[in-house]
């Protein structure tokens, strides 16, 4: 339905094209919403940030779709991709980053699965603000920064504009069954006082294949996947100052496939592959991936609630469910179960309530910035089969919060701020999941008494930035945030009876950062460096019985550094180099911590030649390097401790433009590179281990109206 939709979309706006000149977006890449919560100049903030800018997102598009590799290659300090559709120890800083659209978050903290990158198309993404380092200033869940998807505006001078496109993808290494196809539709406009955005897209996935022409292992695999993503926004400008805005998103993208996984061992060196089911072979599940995962966003502006403050209410509603693979570890035989496939449901409902006050004195802009989050979070762990594994958390969660900001004598960017969290979690009583790794080799099924957990917690932030010279403008910061993540995790693996025996304490997150940025004509340098440390964190210790890896508290460090460098040679040709490179310990046993949080060091660069007036060709350079911190145990790596191999990849994209459409094509892996993704090596967990894509092909034609 929704491929017939975007057909006749296409098909009706192609009788009204028109040359339209691209916007300017060059103001717009100077403001950033997510770090204080309204707008404000970049050269304001004292904190390593990232903007993927719209261009950005279209030059990745050419490559790839896929979100968790477009922010691997732009953003330094978040770790390689995976992959596939999960983003499990793609890390930002080596802690879990909240995820969100338009400020509402998508991540699933209370038991993370490691989905919420895939959220959204990025054809509906205006541009991305990413904030790196533990901050509270939106809640729990952000313990190593932000990641915001801005969505798309409405053009304010056009009654209709938009686009379309259509693409394939297809291996280049092997061909057979692996062409696929993606379509995208969007309009766009305002009349009056109403404005809209529509945003359609369509992806039908063949096989992958990678290097040596075999099908990676389907374990969040994306071969034979079907995603789907619908975006509406509409907004009403009710006079001068007041505004309404409504959006909607559903998005989802599972896998369907007759493949069954040929299972090798990061000890054996052996990779994981997919191989055509015999016929006659029960195919065990139901479809991996989100499901089909709705939001509902409300948000109205006054922007002269007094003479000098602004108000924003922002309210919104979400539901998700991210289906799970199919795993022999959640076997029971006594009860009849083989294995099992869980999902993760979550629903959310909040109200975040900001304010924002400007006043004036000598030398001195002050800005102050306040308000009341509020949120319920009710999710859960069950098995498709019905078996409980987590039981349903039921979060209600109240904030307030005070952010100021003074510029003095227009050089001198001094922060502080507060946040002050309440949270209450409810657990009915439950009973931990009897899990068997053989008929007699089974886990012991507890009972557990529930209870209503309380957390409370204040955290700061404090930072300076001297911006009287571009050639050097250092800042300093230091900021906490207040994390309960993954509390599921901690409530299956119980083995005591009552709720309030379980290590559910909050952590609290002390990061402290220092950099500088640089600027000299057409040369641009960013550094910066930071130290991370918690008292309670979370790793992971194999329980033989289950053959699950289980939860370990324990305080942690984490320490790095980051480097860009941008430079536009010419009018034609611009480069863009990162480094990053970051290392952690539990403080404790003195033990560095896993591939889980941690990353091997990564570099990149980016090149992008107009070589014509309309023709452009980008080129990008992924490095990832060596980490090897572990020994092996009883003859075996263990855990998320394997030892990672340096590898590197080269991307390449260009695009062709003619009078009313262009076409474009982009190449992954362009070399051809043999190689296992750094989580495939490092993560000696079942099925883990497969070898990432070889050369792939996108060719495609967009028309913009």
């Amino acid at each position: 339905m929704l491929r017939s939709s975007l057909t006749l979309i296409a098909v009706t706006i192609s009788g009204l094209l028109h040359a339209a000149p691209n916007e300017n977006s060059e103001n717009i890449e100077r403001v950033i919403i997510t770090g204080s919560r309204v707008i404000e100049n970049i050269d304001e903030v004292p904190a390593s940030i990232t903007i993927i800018s719209q261009a950005d997102i279209q030059e990745q598009l050419k490559i790839t779709p896929e979100l968790q590799n477009m922010l691997a290659q732009l953003v330094p300090g978040m770790a390689p991709s995976t992959g596939t559709a999960s983003n499990a120890s793609q890390t930002l800083r080596g802690r879990a980053a909240l995820i969100m659209i338009d400020g509402v978050p998508q991540s699933t903290p209370l038991r993370n699965g490691s989905l919420g990158i895939k959220s959204l198309d990025p054809s509906a993404i205006e541009r991305i603000e990413v904030i790196k380092g533990a901050t509270s200033i939106y809640g729990n869940g952000a313990a190593g920064g932000i990641i915001n998807y801005i969505t798309k505006k409405a053009a304010s001078d056009k009654q209709l504009t938009g686009s379309a496109s259509i693409s394939s993808r297809f291996s280049a290494v092997k061909f057979e069954d692996t062409l696929g196809l993606r379509y995208n539709a969007s309009v766009n406009g305002q009349q009056n006082n109403l404005s809209y955005v529509l945003s359609a897209s369509y992806e039908e996935n063949g096989l992958q294949r990678d290097a040596q022409g075999d099908v990676p292992g389907l374990m969040y695999g994306l071969s034979d996947s079907e995603t789907e993503n619908i975006f509406a926004k509409l907004g009403y400008q009710i006079d001068n100052d007041k505004s309404v805005q409504f959006t909607y998103n559903f998005y989802k993208s599972q896998q369907q496939s007759d493949l069954i996984d040929v299972t090798g061992s990061v000890n054996s060196g052996e990779k994981t592959y997919a191989v055509k089911a015999p016929a006659n072979t029960d195919i065990k599940g139901v479809p991996q991936g989100p499901r089909g995962n709705h939001n509902f966003m409300m948000k109205y502006t006054d922007l002269a609630l007094l003479d000098n403050t602004q108000l924003t209410v922002d309210l919104y509603k979400q539901t998700i469910e991210n289906v799970f693979f199919f795993s022999a570890a959640l076997a029971n035989q006594s009860e009849g179960f083989d294995g099992g496939q869980s999902l993760i449901k979550s629903d959310k409902s909040g109200l975040r309530l900001t304010a924002n006050s400007q006043f004036d004195f000598e030398n001195v802009e002050s800005t102050l910035i306040y308000g009341i989050d509020t949120l319920n979070d009710v999710t859960s762990q069950p098995l498709v089969d019905g078996r409980i594994w987590v039981p349903e958390m039921d979060m209600e969660n109240i904030a307030g919060f005070l952010q100021t900001k003074w510029v003095v004598a227009d050089d001198v960017v001094l922060k502080a701020g507060l946040r002050k969290e309440s949270i209450n979690l409810a657990v009915d009583d439950y009973q931990t999941l009897k899990l068997c790794r053989e008929i007699n080799q089974c886990s012991v099924a507890m009972d557990v008494k529930g209870d209503t957990l309380h957390y409370s917690a204040t955290t700061y932030n404090i930072a300076a930035k001297y911006n009287a010279y571009p050639q050097f403008s250092p800042f300093i910061s230091f900021s906490q945030g207040a994390d309960i993540s993954d509390t599921g995790r901690l409530l299956r693996a119980a083995t005591v009876n009552d709720i309030a025996d379980i290590q559910t304490e909050a952590s609290i997150i002390d990061n402290y950062e220092l950099g500088f940025t640089s600027e000299f004509d057409d040369l641009r340098f960013e550094v910066a460096a930071y130290r991370s440390t918690s008292e309670l964190g979370t790793t992971n210790k194999f329980n033989a019985a289950t053959g699950v890896y289980e939860p370990v508290r324990a305080p942690q460090k984490i320490w790095g550094y980051e480097a860009l460098v941008q430079y536009q040679l010419n009018q034609s040709l611009a480069i863009n180099a990162t480094y990053s490179w970051i290392e952690g310990k539990n403080t404790a046993q003195d033990v560095y911590l896993g591939a889980q949080q941690i990353s091997a060091p990564k570099a990149t660069v980016n090149l992008r030649w107009q070589a014509l007036e309309n023709a452009s060709l980008s080129i990008n350079y992924l490095h990832v390097g060596n980490r090897k911190r572990f020994e092996k145990i009883e003859g075996e790596y263990v855990g998320d401790q394997g030892p990672i191999d340096n590898y590197q990849v080269v991307n390449l994209s260009g695009q062709m433009l003619f009078e009313h459409y262009k076409v474009f094509v982009g190449i992954e892996n362009l070399f051809n590179q043999d190689y296992y993704s750094a989580r495939s090596q490092s993560f000696t967990y079942k099925g883990y281990n497969t070898k990432s894509i070889g050369t792939t092909v996108n060719l495609g034609l967009s028309i913009d109206f």
